[in-house]
């Protein structure tokens, strides 16, 4: 693809999700009073014909389920119906984005000794690049990917965090191959292949990255469902920490996961954004 219409085309992605993000907000911050089309479109800086055409083709869904959606009574239902399928599905050992795409994810842990060394002797590649959900950082080495942020108007200091996680790494810039890896996790079309993770944390909070793993595809589960399935219920507060270490955002579902009331918690890259991820998986998944 040549350069300027690649440079168009993530221009776009950028602005549409950006639309969206407002749209989120408005219904977000106004779901109580059940805002009618024309509010929500405003606060989108749109149409209401370009909101709904816009949202319904990004999301799969209109901004009226959406809005459905944000109820309690929804969240709680979710709640409800996905003890039996986490449990189903943990039991199963399932693991990947299962019918969101056919990209399969397998992980591997660095060992104490490699996380003491801070990445001393490791060619670690960065770059930005475009997605469907905002612009993100992406960050691998030759064992696999092991930073994903999305990233707002603060690049420079997701890119310092991503530093301090690998203080002794050499990082090289490569955008070419953050797009690559862009276009391999956000694919146009379910597109079958394997994605290796290299995580980076204690014993703990591998095991409930892994539990995160294994939580099917729009599906809601809550820290307490979660720390009881891992066989810690009395270890919510815990299990909710581990949640929010985690650095690979998508692949490793932790917007997934809400609070026992069904209210959506905060989330390392906003909650918009994680009502986003949740708007785009059920529009996938219906």
């Amino acid at each position: 693809m040549p350069e300027t219409m690649r440079v168009e085309r993530d221009g776009e992605w950028q602005r549409r999700y950006d639309a969206v993000a407002r749209a989120i907000a408005f219904i977000r911050a106004n779901a109580a009073r059940q805002p009618e089309l024309a509010e929500v479109a405003a606060a989108a800086q749109l149409s209401e014909f370009h909101l709904q055409r816009l949202f319904s083709a990004w999301a799969g869904l209109s901004p009226k389920r959406f809005l459905q959606y944000l109820t309690k009574e929804h969240a709680r239902a979710a709640l409800r119906a996905s003890a039996g399928v986490l449990d189903a599905a943990l039991d199963a050992g399932l693991s990947g984005p299962g019918r969101l795409h056919d990209l399969m994810v397998s992980c591997e842990a660095l060992t104490p000794g490699e996380i003491r060394a801070g990445g001393e002797g490791v060619e670690l590649r960065h770059g930005f690049a475009a997605t469907p959900l905002g612009e993100a950082l992406f960050g691998w080495t030759p064992r696999g990917l092991c930073h994903l942020a999305f990233v707002d108007a603060d690049a420079d200091a997701k890119l310092a965090i991503l530093r301090a996680d690998w203080p002794a790494a050499r990082l090289m810039p490569d955008a070419d191959g953050a797009a690559g890896l862009a276009r391999r996790v956000f694919p146009a079309s379910p597109e079958p292949g394997r994605l290796h993770l290299l995580l980076k944390g204690t014993n703990f909070q591998i095991k409930v990255w892994e539990a995160l793993l294994k939580i099917p595809p729009a599906a809601l589960v809550s820290y307490g469902q979660l720390a009881g399935r891992l066989g810690m219920p009395r270890a919510a507060r815990a299990v909710g920490a581990a949640v929010a270490a985690n650095h690979i955002a998508w692949l490793i579902p932790c917007h997934r996961v809400i609070r026992d009331d069904g209210n959506c918690s905060n989330y390392r890259w906003g909650v918009e954004r994680k009502l986003a991820l949740h708007a785009w998986e059920l529009g996938r998944s219906a």
